[in-house]
């Protein structure tokens, strides 16, 4: 078995063992957690992303239309309906091939777009938002990181050097997301 496919199976069983632990723990608070209300909704919550904002606030897309909104000057519930049909739109058929990623930059100047159309605001005025939204949140992402690090070398969990490692390969894209 090739070296890669061992990883991939390591990395895969340890995600099963964790979805695992989490569902039991849910199993366990779900006689105590409250059921969602009728004015719910999963609208901003669904499925993969064709935006380039996964994991925005812990994978709130819900502050993504917020933030949006507010630095448009445009009415949160027609950006949260214009997001919502460009994902709709944009859905992928089927999953990339091993090795390639979607085409970011294509991706975002499609969804600006789509939504300046949408909400009859300037294409480049939706571009720099989107930018804005973007770097504030791989910033906030990044200050997480750091804190996580920092907590972890001064509880001797991990060393300078290697909290320093991880640190670049997020930046290089290598794990965690990071590089964009």
């Amino acid at each position: 078995m090739s070296r890669t496919k061992r990883i991939t199976l390591g990395i895969t069983a340890g995600a099963l063992a964790l979805g695992a632990g989490l569902g039991v723990t849910g199993m366990a608070s779900a006689a105590t957690t409250p059921s969602p209300s009728a004015t719910s909704s999963t609208s901003t919550e669904s499925g993969a992303s064709t935006d380039g904002f996964r994991g925005h606030k812990g994978g709130d897309r819900g502050q993504i239309a917020a933030d949006l909104a507010t630095k448009l000057g445009v009415d949160e519930a027609k950006v949260t309906a214009a997001i919502q049909a460009f994902r709709e739109a944009n859905t992928p058929t089927a999953a990339p091939t091993e090795g390639t990623k979607p085409d970011r930059t294509a991706q975002d100047a499609a969804m600006a777009k789509s939504l300046a159309t949408a909400l009859s605001v300037d294409e480049a005025k939706v571009t720099a938002a989107l930018t804005e939204i973007r770097a504030a949140a791989e910033a906030e992402r990044a200050a997480a990181l750091k804190t996580k690090l920092d907590t972890a070398v001064k509880d001797g969990t991990l060393t300078q050097t290697e909290a320093d490692a991880v640190t670049k390969a997020v930046e290089k894209g290598v794990i965690g997301g990071g590089g964009h």
